[in-house]
């Protein structure tokens, strides 16, 4: 015999009316939300990881049997890094392969540059750029499988064996700050290294960024699955007591949800491959990205619109227990949904372990992000207990009849009430955590200064006349000072050599790169560098988490809007008896609004305070963590969030204004 849930699933779909494709239409469009930033997040992990591994060609790797000699030196212009591989084939030994990128193993006076570098070249003065390298006729171009960026900024330098620049004295004579910027070996090919240290920190910040985006994104799709879900607890119910069995019940749902939250996570992949060029441009780290590396595959494509289906399809069914067994009891309503004891305990116990996590010393990355993933969820359950308290706790001090309902909506239903503002309060946590992560290590202190390496002391004094006269060429003006070798508070931190202190006139990084290029000549053992060379391996970590908290941010604020206004839409929707009642009654409209929004605002206050307090506790353990302090401007920023915040809540309540009016337009017909 045939089964009846398939026609019936879809009659029932096609006769829902206009308030049910409202609802289909709504939960497809949050579907689409979350599948295409949960694409997003897994492309910006898996590009992360991609362009890292390109760069690791550059750092030498030494070999027992070598066949040329490469050093790695790390300049800085309009205070980017520049990267510049210094290569030489030894005589003698058999040939070695081309570098990444390169067609052919770079002979002595050829250079190669990117495209981005290349097109640096011809825009600024030689004075300021050029002139540090070897003169040549013209520049090869390195191919994208030795870059990481379209926008970065690399050289290689094809050099006799005997060159300065690759001697072992070059190496002996490092910086304090040369730290994965400066090396020197004997190799044998391009096969391994280490990753370059300007994205290296990619991928583990990026992945920080899809922790605290991952539950948002799931509350999108879990209130996806929920929509119009009063609505469909009713008509189910009817067919439950007309004879239907609790297996075609939960059958019909899933078909229905899965349909529904298939078809948007498919149009929310389109969208992704649709917009792969204009996300490549999106800047992170070192630039923007090659399309290439943004491209999840078709297995991920795949696994994302499934995942996004069947979380839909889960919440949808999981509403229906009541449904199964107590079809009475839903059909009048008379079932209010309690929470228990036991999610607070669950809460608390998780908090102690988080506490008792960071209080104990340094935390691994791996770590961190598995406390914040403990987090979320203990919060995520301990949500809608902290809501139905709120709404008893209220409902019994509440002197008017807008607040006496919102706290009847509250107690009555305090997972839905949950569900509403769940997006923004947790990417309140999120607005929390970056508000203080902004890690100061300015240096304030090297501002316009450059720092030469010499050999000796003696060399210092005798290479500062030299460095005034080149200074004096280039028509910078500067105050060249011979460092002690026992000081180390100033940029050689120790080394023998010259602190070059520029001053006057407008234009300081234009002056900033002249200088270094004119003292380059100069720099025997090592080349000239500033105060972006001294803080580079601080700066690589802390600009990413500044990136990633910036766009974390605007996609938890989107993703979290967008839950609260369709979760907001919904609930008008399935309380149109309920509001066509109270209207009968003659409670009037603008009272209906006011609980309305009351109902939202009230434990948004409440539990967005307490994980925004949490989110500036967890950035202060990463600060401490990785010994740096906290950015003065991050209370501004914070209360930046806040705004943002409540700006987005007031207006996902406001859109859900117009519906409720045309819904309560007719009470009498509503209630039938």
């Amino acid at each position: 015999m045939r089964s009846p849930v398939l026609p019936l699933t879809w009659h029932l779909a096609r006769s829902s009316g206009r308030r049910g494709l409202q609802s289909q239409l709504l939960a497809a469009g949050a579907a689409a939300v979350g599948a295409f930033v949960l694409l997003v997040m897994i492309a910006a992990c898996a590009g992360s990881g991609t362009r890292a591994d390109r760069t690791a060609w550059r750092s030498p790797e030494p070999a027992r049997h070598g066949t040329a000699v490469q050093a790695l030196a790390t300049t800085y212009v309009r205070h980017e890094p520049l990267t510049v591989v210094s290569l030489a084939q030894l005589p003698g030994r058999p040939p070695t392969p081309a570098p990444p990128g390169l067609a052919a193993f770079p002979r002595q006076g050829e250079m190669y540059v990117s495209p981005a570098l290349a097109k640096l070249l011809d825009r600024l003065p030689a004075r300021q750029l050029a002139d540090r390298f070897p003169r040549v006729r013209e520049y090869g171009t390195i191919g994208a499988a030795g870059l990481a960026s379209p926008d970065e900024l690399v050289a290689v330098v094809g050099r006799d064996p005997a060159d300065p620049a690759l001697s072992e004295a070059a190496a002996d004579s490092a910086s304090w700050f040369d730290e994965d910027q400066a090396a020197r070996a004997v190799v044998a090919g391009f096969s391994s290294g280490k990753v370059s240290l300007f994205t290296a920190p990619d991928r583990t910040m990026a992945l920080l960024g899809v922790v605290l985006l991952g539950m948002p994104v799931v509350v999108l799709a879990a209130a996806a699955g929920r929509l119009g879900a009063a609505r469909r607890e009713q008509r189910l119910a009817a067919l439950r007591l007309a004879g239907a069995t609790p297996r075609q019940i939960l059958a019909m749902t899933a078909l229905e949800a899965a349909a529904v939250g298939a078809a948007g996570a498919l149009t929310g992949a389109l969208a992704y491959v649709a917009l792969l060029p204009v996300l490549a441009r999106v800047p992170y780290g070192i630039g923007s990205w090659y399309t290439a590396e943004l491209w999840v595959g078709l297995p991920w494509l795949a696994a994302v619109v499934a995942a996004v289906t069947v979380l839909i399809t889960v919440s949808a069914v999981s509403m229906l227990r009541q449904v199964a067994t107590s079809p009475l009891g839903v059909a009048q309503q008379a079932d209010p949904r309690r929470t228990r004891w036991i999610r607070a305990a669950v809460f608390v116990a998780a908090m102690a372990c988080v506490f008792r996590s960071t209080g104990g010393g340094e935390l691994k990355p791996r770590q961190l992000l598995g406390l914040l993933v403990l987090f979320y969820g203990a919060f995520w359950l301990f949500g809608p207990w902290v809501v139905d308290r709120l709404g008893r706790i209220v409902g019994r001090f509440a002197r008017r009849p807008a607040t006496l309902l919102a706290a009847r909506r509250l107690s009555d239903d305090p997972r839905g009430a949950w569900r509403t503002v769940s997006g923004l309060v947790l990417a309140g946590f999120a607005a929390g955590f970056f508000s203080v992560s902004q890690i100061g290590a300015d240096a304030a202190q090297y501002r316009d200064q450059v720092a030469v390496i010499t050999e000796s002391g003696a060399q210092a004094r005798h290479t500062a006349a030299e460095a005034r006269a080149a200074l004096a060429r280039s028509g910078v003006t500067a105050t060249v000072t011979v460092a002690r070798e026992d000081e180390f508070g100033n940029l050689l931190a120790g080394s023998p050599g010259l602190i070059v202190r520029i001053s006057g006139g407008s234009g300081g990084t234009e002056r900033l790169d002249t200088a270094v290029t004119a003292l380059t000549p100069l720099a025997r053992v090592h080349a000239p560098y500033t105060r972006d060379y001294a803080t580079a391996y601080e700066r690589a970590s802390i600009d990413r988490i500044g990136e990633v908290s910036t766009a974390t941010l605007a996609l938890s604020f989107l993703v979290a809007t967008a839950s609260a206004g369709l979760t907001a839409a919904a609930n008008v929707l399935d309380r149109r008896r309920v509001y066509g009642l109270l209207r009968l009654a003659g409670t009037p409209l603008r009272v209906l609004d006011r609980a309305r929004a009351r109902e939202t605002v009230l434990p948004l206050v409440v539990l967005a305070g307490g994980t925004t307090a949490m989110g500036v506790y967890g950035s202060y353990q990463l600060n401490k963590a990785v010994g740096a302090t906290i950015d003065a401007t991050g209370a501004l920023q914070l209360a930046a969030c806040v705004v943002v915040g409540a700006l987005a809540m007031v207006a996902a309540i406001g859109a859900g204004r117009p519906l409720l009016r045309r819904v309560t337009a007719d009470p009498a017909r509503t209630t039938d």
